[in-house]
C-alpha cells in the first residue's frame, strides 16, 4: 500500500513537496494554518497565493484541522518557519508519542535563541529517538520543482534505514533524492548557503558584477565547510547537494527569497522594509546572528557572513561589502579547498621570505 503521508506547512515549499510525494505514489494530506488556504488547495488543488499557475495532484487533501492531519499517517513532513517550529512541534507532540512515525524536517534554518538545527528542536521538543528523525535539503527552489523541471535532494538521517524510507516516498519522475547519514552538515549546509545568498543578493543590488558574486559564493562555500566541520560534518556533504548544490542555486536565482532579501538591501531598504516586502520568511535574515554566535564558540571566522550581519545592523553600507570578503591581514594567505588556515608550510615560508624581502613598503596581497 501506498505510504500516507502529512505535510505540516502550505507555503510554496512545504506545498512543492506535497506534490512531490504525491506524484511518487503516496496519500498526502497538507495542513495549511488558513482555513481558505486549506480549502482552495482540497477542492480547486490550487495554491494561489505561494505557487499561482500550478495544478496540484488529484490524490493531495488539505485541511486546517492539524489533529485530521496527522490521522494514520505514516510519515511527518514538517515545512514552517523555523520560528514557529517550536511552538508547532509542542501543538503535534501529544498526537506523535502514540506513533512511530518518522518525522522529517524541510525547514532550513537555526532556532534563534538556542542555536539549535531543526532536527534538534524535533528531538528535544518531541522527545523522541534521533534514529526516528529525517531532514530534506538540496537546491530545491519551489517554483521549479512544482514545474516538475529535473532536480535532486538528500534525505538524512543518522538511521540510514529511515533516509532510505524518505528517500523512497521522495522520489519521481523529476524528482530524485540521495542519502546520507551526516545530519549536521546537510542541516548547516541548508543553512548557512542562506546567509551567503544575502550576501550575493547584497552586491547584485548594489550593481557589482559576475566577478564579485563568484567570489562571495567560492569564498562562502570554504566558510560554509569551516563551520559544518568544527561543528561535526563531513566535508564531503559540503560539496554535494546539501552544500555546493544549494550554494549555487540560492545564490544565482531571482527565486531565492534570500537572495532577493539582499537584493533590496543592496537597493537601499532598510531591514524593516525588507522584512514587510517579503510575503514569505527568507531564513538567512533570521539566521545571521546565531550562526555568528555558534562560530565564534568554535573559533571560526566568517568574514563574509559578519559583514552581512554589518549591513543588516546599518553599520556598514551596502556597496562596502565587497572590498572586504576575507581578512584584513595584509599576509598572503594559501587558498585551500577547506578551511581558511594556512596548511602549506612551504608556501607559507615563501610569504615570509617575500614579505622580509619587500619591507614594509610591499604591495598588498589578499588570499585569493
Amino acid at each position: 500500500m501506498s505510504a500516507r503521508v502529512a505535510v505540516l506547512g502550505a507555503g510554496s515549499w512545504g506545498t512543492t513537496f506535497g506534490k512531490i510525494l504525491a506524484d511518487g505514489g503516496a496519500r498526502v494530506t497538507m495542513w495549511a494554518r488558513r482555513p481558505e488556504l486549506a480549502r482552495e488547495i482540497d477542492e480547486a488543488k490550487r495554491n494561489s497565493r505561494y505557487l499561482p499557475g500550478i495544478n496540484l495532484p488529484r490524490t493531495m487533501r488539505a485541511t486546517h484541522d492539524i489533529a485530521r492531519t496527522l490521522e494514520g499517517a505514516d510519515q511527518v513532513y514538517v515545512s514552517v518557519p523555523s520560528k514557529s517550529a517550536r511552538d508547532t512541534l509542542k501543538q503535534i507532540r501529544p498526537i506523535l508519542s502514540r506513533t512511530e512515525a518518522p518525522v522529517v524536517s524541510l525547514m532550513k534554518g537555526v532556532e534563534k535563541k538556542s542555536g539549535l538545527r531543526m532536527s534538534q528542536v524535533i528531538e528535544e521538543v518531541l522527545g523522541c529517538d534521533p534514529r526516528r528523525i529525517a531532514v530534506v535539503s538540496g537546491p530545491n527552489l519551489a517554483r521549479e520543482i512544482a514545474q516538475e523541471q529535473p532536480t535532486a535532494a538528500v534525505a538524512s538521517s543518522h538511521s540510514a534505514e529511515t533516509a532510505a524510507l524518505v528517500a523512497t516516498t521522495s522520489s519521481n519522475g523529476y524528482f530524485r533524492t540521495f542519502v546520507n547519514t551526516d545530519v549536521a552538515g546537510t542541516e548547516f549546509g541548508g543553512v548557512l548557503k542562506n546567509l551567503i545568498a544575502v550576501a550575493t543578493g547584497i552586491v547584485d543590488g548594489v550593481g557589482y558584477g559576475e566577478n564579485t558574486k563568484a567570489s562571495i559564493i567560492t569564498r562562502g562555500l570554504v566558510e560554509m565547510t569551516d563551520f559544518a566541520v568544527a561543528y561535526g560534518a563531513q566535508h564531503e556533504t559540503m560539496q554535494g547537494l546539501a552544500g555546493l548544490g544549494d550554494l549555487i542555486a540560492t545564490c544565482q536565482s531571482p527565486l531565492s527569497r534570500n537572495n532577493t532579501a539582499g537584493r533590496l538591501l543592496g537597493q537601499g531598504y532598510t531591514l524593516d522594509d525588507v522584512v514587510e516586502h517579503m510575503e514569505q520568511t527568507a531564513e538567512g535574515l533570521s539566521s545571521v546572528a546565531p550562526i555568528l554566535q555558534l562560530a565564534q564558540a568554535k573559533g571560526v571566522e566568517m568574514p563574509i557572513v559578519q559583514q552581512v550581519k554589518m549591513v543588516l545592523d546599518g553599520t556598514m553600507e551596502p556597496r562596502d561589502i565587497a572590498p572586504h570578503l576575507t581578512t584584513d591581514d595584509d599576509t598572503p594567505q594559501e587558498e585551500t579547498q577547506y578551511g581558511s588556515s594556512d596548511r602549506g608550510g612551504a608556501l607559507r615560508r615563501a610569504i615570509e621570505r617575500a614579505r622580509d624581502l619587500l619591507g614594509d613598503g610591499g604591495g598588498r596581497a589578499r588570499r585569493d
